[in-house]
């Protein structure tokens, strides 16, 4: 796509919203024929609401493994921390991510709830999406950022130390994460009906499907496996410096699992995320400029039926709003 010469619009796009009966929230964009994607969401009020344990792990990679399953979606690599989580997905448009992720924080905000014994909101807010360029350095960039996780918090020393759902070793060995699934509907129905039973007696064993990073799919497996290592070694080194500059070292797995869930960090600040990650600043522009053009025509589109006119067209690829209340005729 070319780029436009005059670049003074880029900066009001980089955090736009539309704003229709009421509500404001930026527009979900998938460009035609899909794209990769970071996902990330994050607790609400920052809390420690997916701490790691042995159990939560397990049902983590049961719950995203089903997700996965129900939406059809390509899950390349996550990390699970304990207040957040990312992912890096290719997705066939905006209405096959959200069904992703709807499907995976419902399903377990639910059991971090059951849990933790927590009766407010796990999620702060919906999650972002940000779009990764098809440039290698831009993926595999994304890819260390989620390497990094842990690392660069001085939780731990390594990622593959790091105790919650993570991809790494999966992308070593070639094995797929493997969780359990609890099916709470026959669960309930079972116990409803006055059986006896257990919660295992509804676990059910699922496993995520790995698909490798655009960039690398190429590459064959001893290559992708040696390209994680060397993103692996890079987490380990920052943290060896990190650990030499301050003189503090990392608190370890065990000290992770022991915080409390329902702490909140002293820093829980939300940083506003971008709208893509691009190496190149041409990429980046065109991409804002396409992500422009899309919610012009979304805007004109939400104008008109506003303004109560019936045959409106919305641009493809996006989520429609809610007409606007027609008035009976009054005979």
């Amino acid at each position: 796509m070319e780029v436009p010469g005059d670049l003074s619009w880029h900066r009001q796009v980089q955090r736009p919203f539309l704003v229709f009966g009421g509500m404001g929230r930026r527009l979900r964009y998938t460009p035609p024929g899909g794209a990769l994607f970071e996902v990330t969401c994050g607790t609400f009020q920052r809390r420690l609401l997916l701490r790691p344990s042995p159990q939560l792990r397990e049902i983590t990679l049961g719950v995203l493994a089903r997700a996965q399953e129900q939406s059809g979606i390509a899950i390349h690599a996550f990390v699970f921390l304990s207040n957040h989580y990312h992912l890096l997905v290719t997705t066939t448009d905006a209405a096959q991510l959200a069904q992703f992720v709807g499907y995976l924080n419902s399903n377990l905000a639910r059991e971090v709830a059951r849990l933790h014994g927590w009766e407010g909101k796990v999620w702060a807010r919906r999650y972002e999406a940000i779009l990764v360029s098809d440039e290698d350095s831009a993926q595999v960039e994304r890819l260390l950022y989620l390497v990094r996780q842990g690392c660069k918090e001085g939780l731990v020393d390594d990622p593959l130390e790091w105790p919650g759902a993570t991809s790494w070793q999966a992308m070593l060995s070639g094995d797929p994460p493997t969780g359990i699934w609890f099916d709470r509907t026959s669960e309930c129905h079972h116990r409803r009906n006055g059986a006896p039973s257990s919660e295992h007696d509804f676990a059910i064993p699922q496993a995520v499907t790995l698909t490798p990073l655009p960039v690398w799919a190429d590459l064959s497996a001893a290559e992708r496996r040696a390209r994680l290592e060397d993103l692996l070694d890079l987490a380990r080194t920052e943290a060896r410096s990190r650990r030499k500059e301050t003189g503090r070292r990392a608190i370890g797995p065990k000290a992770v699992q022991r915080l409390d869930p329902l702490s909140i960090p002293i820093d829980s600040r939300r940083r506003p995320a971008p709208l893509v990650h691009a190496a190149s600043r041409e990429v980046r522009l065109a991409f804002l400029e396409a992500y422009r053009l899309f919610t012009a025509a979304y805007r004109r589109a939400a104008d008109a039926l506003r303004a109560g006119l019936a045959a409106v067209v919305f641009p493809d690829g996006c989520f429609p709003p809610p007409g606007p209340f027609r008035k009976p005729a009054i005979a």
